[in-house]
């Protein structure tokens, strides 16, 4: 019993480390996260979202404990969601798993890419949620040869990931600007340069990338939006019989000297 006890503690304290491990490790790159736009309550958005996330994200992430299904309380019929968001292979009472091989994902990316289910609320730390986290992690990639990849990220130095949405964002490279500090000059980025563009403006992309946050918000715990609601009934409802109550009571004791 002690045995399993402590295994469960080992485990709880890597998982809680890994989480915290992210976002420390995405705010050493020395910037505030963005604050991204709340949208899950936008089922426009949402269906955007999940259909981006399907297209750009699931060839290599897994959302293994999610189903397809589940879509349909986004406003998607499930023929909607067989003829646009499954591959061939799926089906729909499915969970959202990656066809990718690990061993081969080790190779290319240097270890297997996470399940992204809950991962808007795994990046949560001191400088935001973890949907800000993810919203500022998508916009700023960047053109870096010395990379495997070609690509780097300022929210998340040196990450392994490549910039998939880089067909709809375009490419960019960074502004260096020489600093001074503590005696010693270095160079930090300043901003991007547009060096091609991508099939969206600049405004578009951060409407998409904004969507594909708020679905992968509403994925990580799809009753919030219920539990919010019924929390706000709940209040009222203790509110207007604490009120009754209190009446009652002084009618009770009206005559009791």
């Amino acid at each position: 019993m002690k045995n399993t006890v402590k295994k469960l503690l080992l485990a709880l304290a890597a998982t809680v480390g890994l989480a915290v491990g992210g976002a420390a490790h995405a705010a050493e790159g020395g910037i505030a996260w963005d604050k991204a736009p709340n949208k899950t309550n936008d089922l426009a958005a949402l269906q955007n979202g999940a259909k981006l996330f399907v297209n750009y994200c699931l060839s290599c992430h897994s959302a293994a404990f999610m189903r397809f299904n589940r879509l349909q309380d986004l406003g998607l019929s499930e023929q909607q969601i067989k003829d646009n968001l499954l591959f061939t292979t799926d089906k729909v009472g499915e969970t959202m798993k990656s066809a990718i091989d690990p061993r081969q994902a080790k190779d290319w990316f240097g270890g297997n890419p996470p399940d992204l289910t809950v991962i808007s609320r795994s990046r949560a730390g001191h400088g935001g949620t973890g949907a800000d986290y993810l919203y500022t992690f998508l916009r700023t990639f960047y053109r870096d040869d010395t990379k495997p990849t070609g690509w780097n990220n300022l929210a998340y130095p040196n990450v392994g990931m490549p910039h998939v949405l880089w067909e709809l964002q375009g490419e960019r490279r960074p502004i260096l600007t020489k600093v001074e500090a503590h005696g010693h000059e270095s160079e930090v980025i300043t901003g991007f340069e547009q060096v091609k563009p991508g099939t969206m403006t600049p405004l578009q992309y951060e409407q998409a990338v904004g969507d594909l946050v708020s679905y992968m918000q509403w994925m990580a715990e799809p009753a919030q939006n219920k539990r919010v609601r019924t929390g706000v009934w709940v209040l009222l409802f203790l509110g207007v019989f604490t009120l009754i109550a209190w009446r009652l009571n002084a009618a009770f004791w009206k005559d009791v000297k």
